[in-house]
């Protein structure tokens, strides 16, 4: 009989504080977008250079993910979790005493950075903290509820910081968040021993996979700002395919890849990593457009809009928590992970009714809802198959993935969409606007179309991702257990539970 591990008692107040580290990681992609125009009338900031505050994380976050998750793996993650902490910190001290746009940008470089070796590491800690069934459920029903309502947290964590305090808060905030999970985590996280990857780092693969996923996050921020056909946006995308796939050549010819292509190739996490990262795509392209909606056409400041989105950060932690956390040790992920993207994809196509005078509680309030409720359900499942069936010393590279699918969808779902509401916007303003009695309105009407025909999309994509769902993930509660017994009886992983 082989030796099993007994779970560490102090597993559930670890969750705690790396929950804690992993809502700040969330909520600081969203909470500088609300502060941006006090950042940028604070220090001068030109119209053309301040998406670099959020550009700046994003490519940093992006590209150096996969190297965060290999990381931790060799380094060993409470390690790496616990740097990846007083890092980010410390570019947040940066940022918030920012006296000039190019220290502002390099601290969000900074705090993407440290992000991508906290963001692989948390994830990966519970995945080998939490081997049973039922607790690791409700642990990552606990984790994806955070995942998924962090973003709209930050809209109105940043909207109170801004209008009660000052922009800088919105970087000093990360301060005292990061000490109580920087102290918990060191009295209460013990990393299981045997799980460690200790082979040599690939550079090679290093070097094409972090250019490669910088050259698409790019490419797609370009195509927002310039224009999908303009020669830069369509050099960074072509850069962007053959550095991956180089990458792909690379990797199956190494002897220790970054990115072991049996973690991909798994047909239930391959089909969360797709499946979830459509479902990004529309769940940011929502945010960007709400917020739009709420403060330039429905007038609201940055703390109602923020307010506003409470609605459905609630029925994230209810999606999550208790339909996910209830059904996943009871019922195939697809069933959950299915119904959660098609009931989400019905809030969005509520949102397509939008009008210039409609309703918050009529309209906006139940599409919410159920889109909080959808997503939610099916966050937590993806999760924790991210690193079903995947040897302790990949655990991190896996959980990696899960991160880069979010931040390539959150990339791609805010310039594809960005770019078809501003195109319909101004097919409608320019088909209308002769002969308009008053200009404004058609304005409104042109923009609040541009929002409407882009949330069409979104209900596309994500009807997409419950088909990419249904037909990919396979694994059953009794399976998921399984594999984890075997992981955990053996130490490391018997070859054969590598699909």
């Amino acid at each position: 009989m082989p030796e099993t591990h007994l779970p560490d008692p102090r597993r559930w107040k670890a969750l705690a504080f790396i929950s804690i580290a992993q809502l700040m990681i969330v909520v600081d992609g969203t909470i500088v977008n609300i502060a941006l125009p006090s950042i940028q009338s604070d220090l001068g900031i030109s119209d053309a250079n301040r998406q670099w505050a959020i550009t700046a994380y994003a490519l940093a976050f992006g590209g150096l993910l996969l190297l965060g998750g290999r990381i931790a793996d060799m380094w060993g993650r409470k390690n790496t979790f616990l740097v990846g902490l007083i890092g980010f910190a410390g570019a947040s001290a940066l940022g918030g005493a920012a006296v000039n746009e190019l220290l502002l940008y390099a601290s969000r470089a900074l705090q993407g950075a440290f992000g991508a070796l906290m963001a692989p590491a948390a994830l990966s800690l519970l995945a080998v903290m939490f081997t049973d069934g039922k607790e690791r459920a409700k642990a990552f029903g606990i984790f994806g509820a955070i995942a998924g309502g962090g973003a709209a947290l930050g809209l109105i964590l940043g909207g109170a910081l801004t209008e009660y305090l000052d922009w800088r808060w919105v970087f000093f905030v990360n301060l005292p968040i990061a000490a109580v999970a920087y102290i918990g985590t060191l009295a209460q996280v013990q990393e299981p021993e045997g799980t460690r990857n200790r082979s040599p780092l690939d550079i090679p693969g290093t070097l094409l996979g972090t250019l490669g996923l910088v050259a698409l996050v790019y490419g797609f921020t370009r195509a927002e700002s310039e224009s999908w056909t303009e020669s830069g946006t369509v050099a960074m995308f072509v850069l962007t395919a053959v550095l991956l796939v180089a990458f792909v050549l690379v990797e199956r010819k190494v002897k220790a890849p970054l990115l072991p292509l049996r973690v991909v190739l798994e047909r239930n996490r391959g089909g969360v990593y797709l499946s979830l990262g459509l479902a990004i795509i529309a769940m940011f392209g929502l945010f960007l457009f709400l917020t739009f909606y709420m403060q330039a056409v429905k007038g609201y400041s940055p703390i109602r809009s923020g307010v506003a989105f409470l609605p459905m950060v609630a029925g994230m932690i209810i999606g999550s928590t208790q339909i996910g956390t209830r059904l996943m040790t009871r019922v195939p992920a697809r069933y959950l992970m299915t119904p959660g993207l098609l009931l989400a994809a019905v809030g969005m196509l509520m949102l397509t009714q939008m009008e210039v005078d409609s309703s918050y509680v009529a309209l906006l309030l139940p599409a919410q809802i159920l889109l909080g409720i959808g997503l939610g359900t099916t966050f937590m499942p993806a999760m924790s198959l991210s690193t079903y069936g995947v040897e302790p010393r990949d655990a991190g590279i896996a959980s990696a993935m899960i991160n880069t699918s979010q931040q390539v969808g959150g990339a791609i779902g805010t310039a594809l969409l960005n770019t078809i509401a501003a195109s319909a916007t101004t097919a409608y303003i320019s088909a209308n606007i002769g002969g308009a009695t008053s200009p404004e309105l058609v304005q409104l009407e042109g923009m609040v179309d541009g929002y409407t025909t882009a949330i069409w999309w979104a209900v596309g994509i994500l009807v997409a991702a419950a088909a990419i769902a249904f037909a990919a993930v396979n694994a059953s509660p009794d399976s998921e257990q399984a594999a984890f017994d075997e992981l955990d009886g053996e130490g490391e992983a018997a070859p054969a539970m590598i699909h």
